[in-house]
Order: C-alpha cells, then sequence, then structure tokens
C-alpha cells in the first residue's frame, strides 16, 4: 500500500476543512457580512446633505463605516483558526502530521487570505452598491465606474484581511483565544487612537501608519491628511503583517507545541 506523499496542496486542503467544517466559521462571516451591509445601507438611507458632521466624510468610507465592526469580528476568525487548536490539543495531531510546522502557519494565513479577500470585496461592492441606491443627487452620489472607486473597494479588501493575517499571528504568538482577541483589539484598534491623543505631531503622523489606520486610510477615494497615503500604507500593512506572522513562524519552530 503506497503511503501519501505530504504535499503543500494537501496541507492546504486539510486546512481549508478545517477552516469550514467549524459552525463558528459560518457564523462570523455571515455576522461580518451582514453587519457591514446593514450599516452602509441604514447610513446611506439616513443621510441629509446639510448635516455638517458627515459632509466632510470620505463618500467611499462613509458607506464601509461598519468594517469598523466587522474587522474585529474576522480577526476572530483568524485568532480561532490557529489559537483554537492550541485550546483544544488538536495541535498536536496537526504538528504530528506536519512535523515541519511552518507549512501549516503558511497554509493556515493562505486560507484566511483567500476566503476573508474574497469575502470582504464582495460585499463591499453590494454594500457600496447599495448604500449608494439612496444617495442620488446627494454630494456622496457614486459609481463604480467612477475614477478610483472600485481600486479603494479592492484596497480596503485587502486592508481588511491583511488584519485579519495579523489576527492569525497574533494567535500563533500567544497560542491563546482571549489573549489573541486582546491584543488585536489593544495593538490594532486602540492604541492607535491613544497616540493620536498625545498633543505631538510625530505620534500622529506614526499613528498613520499603526495597521489600524492604515487600513481604514486604504478605504478613502481621496487623499486626507487624516491617513497615510495608499502606497505608504499598502507598505506600513504589508510589513506589520509580514512581521507579525514571521515572528510566530520562528517561535512555531522553537517552542514545544
Amino acid at each position: 500500500m503506497t503511503t501519501p506523499v505530504l504535499t503543500p496542496a494537501r496541507i492546504l486542503r486539510s486546512e481549508w476543512h478545517k477552516l469550514w467544517t467549524v459552525r463558528s466559521t459560518w457564523i462570523t462571516l455571515t455576522a461580518a457580512t451582514v453587519l457591514t451591509i446593514g450599516v452602509g445601507i441604514a447610513i446611506g438611507a439616513s443621510y441629509e446633505q446639510d448635516r455638517g458632521e458627515v459632509s466632510g466624510v470620505d463618500p467611499v468610507q462613509f458607506l464601509l463605516f461598519g468594517t469598523q465592526f466587522s474587522q474585529i469580528i474576522l480577526a476572530v476568525v483568524a485568532v480561532l483558526f490557529i489559537a483554537g487548536e492550541y485550546g483544544t490539543g488538536m495541535v498536536r495531531s496537526t504538528m504530528v502530521a506536519v512535523p515541519r510546522r511552518l507549512p501549516v502557519l503558511w497554509s493556515k494565513a493562505g486560507v484566511v487570505a483567500a476566503v476573508v479577500f474574497t469575502a470582504t470585496l464582495a460585499t463591499f461592492l453590494v454594500t457600496f452598491t447599495a448604500g449608494q441606491l439612496f444617495l442620488d443627487g446627494t454630494d456622496k452620489e457614486l459609481s463604480l465606474t467612477d475614477p478610483g472607486v472600485l481600486g479603494t473597494l479592492i484596497g480596503s479588501a485587502a486592508g481588511l484581511t491583511s488584519l485579519a493575517l495579523i489576527g492569525l499571528g497574533l494567535g500563533a504568538l500567544l497560542r491563546s483565544v482571549p489573549g489573541g482577541i486582546t491584543a488585536f483589539i489593544g495593538g490594532v484598534t486602540v492604541l492607535p487612537e491613544v497616540l493620536r491623543m498625545f498633543p505631538y505631531d510625530v505620534m500622529d503622523s506614526a499613528a498613520k501608519y499603526f495597521p489600524g489606520r492604515a487600513a481604514e486610510g486604504l478605504m478613502t477615494l481621496h487623499d486626507s491628511s487624516d491617513y497615510a497615503a495608499t502606497g505608504p500604507a499598502l507598505l506600513a500593512l504589508a510589513l506589520w503583517t509580514t512581521a507579525i506572522l514571521g515572528a510566530a513562524g520562528l517561535l512555531l519552530k522553537r517552542r514545544d507545541v
């Protein structure tokens, strides 16, 4: 009888089945999708052009406000995907099956990236299209064919995908679901806002390149002094993601399961 050969494709397929056979994956992805679309439609339907407090908000970011919440939900999916195995003890079987260990992390990252990017891009397209139904004749009226709109939606999906991968890396580093979620919320969403509270320009400038702020900046159609430009924001997210996943891979190789 031929012994099955361990290949990257088989490891990837194994991790794919792990993600989709867990009920929490379906629940959390559905919640993130419904929340983003629901908030976008509600904001579009209630918009009044003469309300000064929102008239200056970027027109694409305006409809994607629900991502403030869904990005945390998607990070929870990623943290659960890897840290959950430590909680149940399943990680021992995983590492026995794949003794080199690193292919497991890269396969999980590939699965998370593919699922989150596809799901968020589809969600953003629906959210933008549905929200725009209520914005005809206003200063926030746009079309998918307008210059930069589709690219902004794609960039937004890439930003949330990077945040999910950071969540995966934190889950691998801490090997704890509560720890990974807490680190994500504290480091990605809270810390940049704390830095912006200090009365120093350098603090405000640094905060623009933290993952949460960089991803938020990718949701803007027009350049803003509140955010980093698209290129630097993408680079910052890529560096953060690479650094955290790289550190997770290094510790995965060195630590006992």
